[in-house]
């Protein structure tokens, strides 16, 4: 691991350090101050290599075995589940294996914009069957909170509650996320105003009792490959095959794969597990479509880019567009484009203007600085559900209703 100056640290006084030995003095400090902790596992490179370093610490304090909590989507590749199972074989950690029926975004169908994985109604229809280890948690009776249908965001939140609860001290969740990765998680690690576990800034609050760690934060992704290789640590194998695909380390990344960011790798598995990839298509409505049209420039749902058909302005199209969509889609849309438009109305540089340009200059779109019709016409060809595009966000109200709407009214109950 090569060495860096960093800067995050609250008086911005630079320091040499490695990054391993960062990372490792981190866990640390987090098994000297933390009775209780877990590790969010994904079986992605990250939150593996975090696992390793965490088991390899606490063999150290005698804090075996380590908790880890998995949230299994039933749609993954065979080798992420085949790496999970081999980090629990060693009987090191302490799994809560979580195959529950949770709504997950899917982005490539407009017909079911949610999906639900591990559905109790459709299981034949699974990717894969459910593992059988020990830690595996498939009856929702467990954990009192949980509901049928309820976001991957707020299981993730209730299940530290609860674990907390359990517990009866204060824990640390550990996450093995990066600020190379986004801007976003930059922005979670600089954040000077969050609250955080005795001003370390590598931590955030999530709830009273409640704080997230990261102790990969100032890793690079060859830093990860570094580590794997001079510990010979396991690792997903998954990467093997994408390498070999010509996919870039940067590039290289694991997730359900039908939200609005990680459709674009859908297409990788057709070519990595031929298998996995007829499953899916099964699984999941608008799949082919969805590995078709997300993967390159110009693509429709992988970019902005489109072209406007001949005679139409993109108000028309835009009004076109709804026309197409499915009712509850349509009203679902129509609501927060009525929204979009009267915020600007009411809060624009020009006040009490109902006119609502067509198109505006094109960065300034991009920064979302001025409303047009051509922004909204972007959402909806993107089929984007929560209107990122448009400045709106995961709704949990809203939410609820499309629980109501896809569990009861297509069940049948």
């Amino acid at each position: 691991m090569k060495e860096r100056k960093g800067q995050f640290s609250r008086d911005k006084i630079q320091q040499e350090y490695n990054v391993l030995e960062g990372a490792r003095r981190r866990i640390l400090y987090l098994l000297d101050n933390f009775s209780h902790f877990y590790v969010s596992f994904s079986g992605g490179k990250d939150s593996g290599v975090l696992l390793n370093l965490v088991i390899q610490e606490s063999r150290k304090r005698g804090r075996l075995p380590v908790d880890v909590l998995i949230v299994d989507f039933e749609a993954q590749y065979q080798e992420t589940h085949a790496f999970i199972e081999r980090m629990i074989l060693l009987g090191e950690v302490n799994p809560y294996w979580v195959c529950l029926p949770i709504s997950l975004r899917n982005s490539i169908s407009q017909f079911q914009p949610k999906w639900l994985c591990w559905d109790p109604d459709k299981e034949a229809q699974w990717v894969r069957e459910r593992p059988l280890h020990e830690g595996v948690i498939f009856e929702s009776d467990v954990f009192p909170f949980f509901q049928k249908g309820m976001e991957f965001e707020d299981f993730v939140f209730k299940f530290a509650h609860w674990y907390q609860q359990k517990k009866g001290t204060p824990i640390a969740v550990l996450i093995g996320i990066r600020a190379e990765e986004s801007l976003h998680r930059f922005n979670t690690i600089k954040n000077r105003t969050k609250k955080k576990f005795k001003d370390k800034y590598w931590t955030t609050q999530m709830q009273s009792d409640v704080y997230m760690a990261y102790p990969l934060y100032d890793w690079k992704t060859q830093d990860v490959w570094i580590a794997n290789c001079r510990f010979n640590w396991d690792y997903n194998r998954i990467y093997d095959l994408m390498h070999k695909a010509g996919v870039s380390l940067s590039q290289q990344r694991l997730c359900q794969p039908f939200g609005d960011e990680q459709r674009k790798g859908l297409w990788l598995y057709q070519i990595l597990e031929p298998h996995t990839w007829q499953k899916l298509v099964a699984r999941v409505e608008g799949c082919n479509f969805g590995a078709r049209y997300s993967k390159s420039q110009g693509r429709i749902l992988g970019y902005y880019r489109f072209e406007l058909p001949p005679g139409l302005s993109y108000r028309q199209y835009s009004k076109y567009l709804l026309t197409t969509m499915p009712p509850h889609i349509e009203k679902h849309y129509r609501d927060r484009i009525f929204k979009f438009l009267q915020w600007w109305r009411k809060n624009g540089p020009q006040k009490g203007v109902t006119f609502i340009p067509d198109y505006a200059e094109s960065k300034l779109e991009s920064k979302k600085l001025v409303p047009s019709w051509r922004r909204i016409c972007k959402v909806l060809i993107k089929n984007d559900y929560w209107c990122r595009g448009l400045s709106f966000g995961y709704n949990k109200s809203l939410a609820k209703q499309y629980h109501a709407l896809y569990g009861e009214e297509r069940n049948g109950k």
